[in-house]
């Protein structure tokens, strides 16, 4: 059997901590950019601990080290953590400590915490800094430990990137950063510091690979009515590239001159900064003679509201992803008796399909495809060894997404290969009335998505049932899968609603060890209507085009609003796609869209 690498890894760190005076180090699953997903170099917190979802901080002691992550993964990482010496500790539990008491209660007064300032959100940092202060333990911020443990260390990417042509983005480089700058007087900033990859990626038009299923590249950029500045190596641009940006009246400079740049800032500057945005380390280079103005992203928000350029490009993908998605279910139906698929072969399936249309690039995220009981670990990932085969009984979870050059898409369907019991009818179809609930929502203008969340809950709260995940993310043109500000959620996000956004819509109920369901599709905020007494209302206009399974539906359960709504979708999905298939394809989509 193979060893565990673990223990190893985590006794080497115990050393590195010793040498250093150190009673406990944190790791956080971000990079110097903040990001959900960071390139291989900065997967430290995968690295040390052995678990591999997006979201969870690793934290060592002297004797003990525990992950803390949230109810996604607690499935996966009792899992991936069984045998590495770290403790789960399941947030959002009564029963959980809070992670920075138990560090508290670990270490004592007197002792030391380390954390790597370069890959903490300064706003984290800063919060801890004063929680352990208060109580006589002291911060060091100044240690990369994986520069010292981790052998063979990936290197910080230098693949090249590529930009996106106006007929694309729907917006110039230098119309973007002149809004910026127009927004940047409003909140009296001189300047301000980009240190998200995504954010980066759309002021300058720029995509890269530098990431897993997000069309990224490594950068930092500051941008200022003075000038603008991205922050590169070199060695990633194309001449032609670096040409256009010079002609935009852009500066190139090397990525790791920006801790210098900003520590040389004009003594009373102005500078906009968001504390979750930048790392630890780069907030606190800022000079003590400038004025830090700590404000959510207008950048994140200007880029969340898309144009109608983007739009269209979504639009375009969607057919795209909706004819993949008939290819794949047509082949899943024919392919299940056979007693030949896996989950595996689920995801490598997608990939097939959905490669063969124009302007696919990869996979927006990896593939969730979870057959009965591996259907309720919600982010499930199949490997090989332990993939479920899939039986001609019960219901097949899938959750997948694609890039494609002119749109990103993610959607999820809960499809019967079988057999279904009651209890999973009725669930099914809960989770459906929440995701109709959600879809036809009308508000007013300045709504909060956590205004709207409990929409897409209600009917499961009613059978005593709910969901611990979010109901709604932003989602990133050609860009990430996940992206703010906005979401739909139960906890409080200040953000409003606008007109041009685009979000999930994903409902779903998992029962432990038996099934998971959820249903996805993306939606766009548009204005409805406006009077001159009430003001303007909102609504959503569903762009995913891929039938939702009606054999599981419980139809006793749906209002005949609600049955018209599906209907009627289901007629659009029909109507957009159909010129795209061929005879037979076009039979099946037909039989898959008749009204129920």
């Amino acid at each position: 059997m193979k060893k565990n690498p673990i223990p190893e890894r985590v006794a080497a760190m115990r050393q590195f901590m010793e040498e250093r005076q150190l009673d406990a180090f944190i790791v956080p699953s971000t990079d110097a950019h903040l990001s959900e997903y960071p390139p291989k170099y900065w997967e430290s917190r995968k690295w040390i601990t052995g678990f591999t979802g997006s979201a969870g901080t690793a934290v060592v002691t002297k004797e003990k080290a525990g992950v803390w992550t949230d109810s996604r993964y607690f499935l996966q990482a009792a899992d991936e953590l069984d045998g590495t010496g770290f403790d789960l500790f399941k947030m959002g539990q009564l029963d959980t400590p809070e992670m920075t008491d138990w560090i508290i209660e670990q270490v004592g007064q007197g002792g030391t915490v380390g954390i790597d300032g370069l890959v903490y959100a300064a706003s984290e940092g800063n919060a801890l800094k004063s929680r352990l202060e208060a109580v006589g333990i002291k911060l060091n911020t100044s240690f990369d430990p994986f520069e010292v443990i981790r052998e063979e260390r990936p290197e910080i990417p230098k693949n090249k990137v590529f930009t996106l042509p106006v007929d694309v983005a729907g917006e110039s480089v230098k119309s973007k950063i002149d809004r910026v700058n127009d927004e940047l007087k409003k909140v009296n900033a001189d300047g301000a510091i980009v240190v998200t990859l995504d954010t980066i990626a759309w002021l300058f038009n720029l995509r890269g690979n530098d990431v897993d299923y997000n069309p990224v590249a490594v950068a930092y950029a500051y941008v200022s009515g003075k000038e603008t500045v991205l922050f590169i190596d070199p060695v990633k641009l194309t001449d032609e590239i670096a040409a256009a940006y010079k002609e935009q009246g852009i500066t190139i400079a090397p990525y790791h001159t920006i801790f210098n740049y900003v520590a040389n800032l004009p003594k009373g500057s102005s500078v906009c900064v968001t504390g979750s945005k930048i790392n630890y380390k780069l907030l606190h280079t800022i000079p003590s003679t400038c004025r830090i103005i700590d404000v959510p992203s207008p950048l994140d928000l200007m880029k969340s509201v898309k144009n109608e350029t983007e739009l269209k490009g979504f639009r375009n993908a969607m057919v795209k992803d909706g004819v993949a998605l008939v290819k794949f279910y047509m082949w899943l139906e024919k392919a299940v008796p056979t007693g030949e698929v896996s989950e595996v072969t689920v995801a490598d399936k997608l990939f097939e399909f959905r490669s063969q249309q124009a302007l696919f690039v990869g996979e927006s995220f990896a593939t969730i495809a979870g057959y009965g009981p591996n259907g309720a670990v919600i982010h499930y990932r199949a490997v090989p060894e332990t993939a479920l085969k899939i039986e001609p009984k019960g219901l097949l979870l899938i959750d997948s997404g694609a890039q494609y050059k002119d749109g990103t898409t993610d959607i999820t369907r809960t499809v019967a290969v079988g057999e279904l019991t009651e209890q999973m009818k009725i669930d099914y179809t809960l989770v459906l009335k929440g995701h109709i609930a959600l879809a036809t929502a009308i508000y007013p203008r300045g709504t909060r998505g956590a205004q709207l969340d409990v929409l897409a809950r209600k009917a499961l709260w009613e059978h005593g049932l709910t969901y611990w995940h979010g109901t709604g993310h932003g989602i990133g043109h050609f860009l990430n899968v996940h992206e703010g500000p906005q979401n739909i959620r139960l906890e409080e996000n200040p953000t409003l609603l606008e007109p041009g956004m685009v979000t999930s819509n994903e409902p779903g109920v998992y029962r432990a060890n038996q099934y998971g369901i959820r249903t996805e599709n993306l939606i766009v905020t548009q204005k409805r209507s406006e009077s001159e007494e009430f003001g303007t209302f909102y609504d959503f206009e569903t762009i995913t085009l891929c039938p939702i399974d009606t054999r599981p539906i419980a139809k006793e359960l749906l209002t005949e609003k609600e049955v018209q709504w599906l209907n009627g979708y289901h007629e659009k999905v029909y109507n957009e796609l159909k010129g795209f298939l061929n005879e037979e394809e076009k039979a099946w989509l037909r039989e898959k869209t008749q009204a129920i």
